[in-house]
């Protein structure tokens, strides 16, 4: 098995492992009673009799005691019970499973859901060191994390399978949900509530990594933006602070303070654009700012029509914020 691959059957973490134990349960016994099911179909229409429409019913077995009947309805009854009452307790004891993995030395994050991105702060240690991220998750192998769920305007849905289950996350309300990552790798999140038309190009990333290099990447989101040094960059820099992007966009240690969209601050370390909609590269970075409607319709995030030399200029700015 491979992480990264977004199957709930590819588990790498113990919240995973008791779902998918509990998920096989209820597909054998669901399999069996299925089974089960069409082989009485089959056995009924190979003993029901055979006449035509000439011949009148037999009625001679209406009133007539059926024992052997009523053992066997009663037997099915009675697996069906137990069956059922087997699957209550599977869910009860997963139920209970979950929420005894320990949270000692837990990393604490808080997500906010929006139409279509997530919003990743970090509240480990004092508030100096608190930052914010997006559409990344970043982890320690091996250590619990909790993670309290908002929602910024609609219902969304935060689901990792290969580490958690689903929970959601509703406007106006805090949920929390508890998973840890037992192997390091890049495990793919998804949304899995219908929030909107760009419902499907809602994802993110859990990288979940050994504790040193976790470390060393949570001290690098501290740090604010490297200057640029190249004139090109300098000129994005410019442009990136007169025009509309500093609107809606933050970038720490320069004037873009505003919250409205993700948190630009470290934006080319990432891997995705927009919540995972395309690879991070110059080419899709320069396409998503020109039009990011051609991409994802709907989308707040407004076309920007530059020309070709503003818009390499705020490219370059964009690809020194590591």
């Amino acid at each position: 098995m491979n992480p990264g691959v977004h199957d709930a059957l590819n588990t790498f973490g113990p919240q995973a492992d008791h779902i998918v134990d509990l998920w096989r349960i209820f597909l054998f016994i669901t399999t069996v009673v299925f089974a089960a099911v069409i082989v009485a179909l089959i056995f009924a229409i190979r003993r029901a009799p055979r006449t035509d429409a000439l011949e009148p019913p037999d009625l001679s077995t209406v009133n007539r005691p059926e024992p052997r009947v009523r053992r066997s309805v009663g037997t099915a009854v009675t697996l069906a019970i137990l069956g059922l009452l087997v699957l209550l307790a599977a869910s009860v004891f997963t139920d209970r499973a979950l929420a005894r993995m320990s949270l000692k030395n837990a990393v604490n994050i808080e997500v906010t859901a929006y139409q279509w991105w997530w919003s990743v702060e970090y509240r480990e240690g004092p508030v100096s060191e608190t930052f914010t991220t997006a559409n990344e998750i970043h982890v320690p192998v091996g250590r619990p994390v909790v993670v309290t769920l908002k929602g910024g305007d609609v219902i969304h849905s935060l689901w990792v399978p290969s580490l958690a289950g689903k929970r959601d996350l509703i406007p106006g309300r805090t949920g929390t949900i508890s998973f840890q990552a037992d192997q390091p790798g890049i495990y793919r999140g998804q949304c899995a509530e219908f929030c909107g038309f760009q419902h499907a190009f809602m994802a993110f990333e859990v990288h979940a990594q050994p504790q040193a290099e976790y470390e060393a990447w949570r001290q690098a989101q501290l740090k604010p933006a490297p200057e640029p040094t190249d004139p090109q960059a300098q000129h994005g820099k410019q442009l990136f602070q007169s025009i509309q992007c500093a609107m809606c966009h933050t970038v720490q240690g320069t004037i873009a303070h505003a919250n409205n969209a993700p948190d630009l601050t470290h934006f080319a370390s990432r891997r995705t654009i927009a919540a995972g909609t395309l690879p991070n590269t110059q080419a899709n970075l320069a396409s998503w700012i020109l039009d990011p409607q051609k991409h994802k319709p709907g989308s707040n995030m407004p076309s920007n029509p530059l020309s070709g030399e503003d818009l390499n200029a705020l490219v370059a700015y964009l690809e020194t914020l590591k």
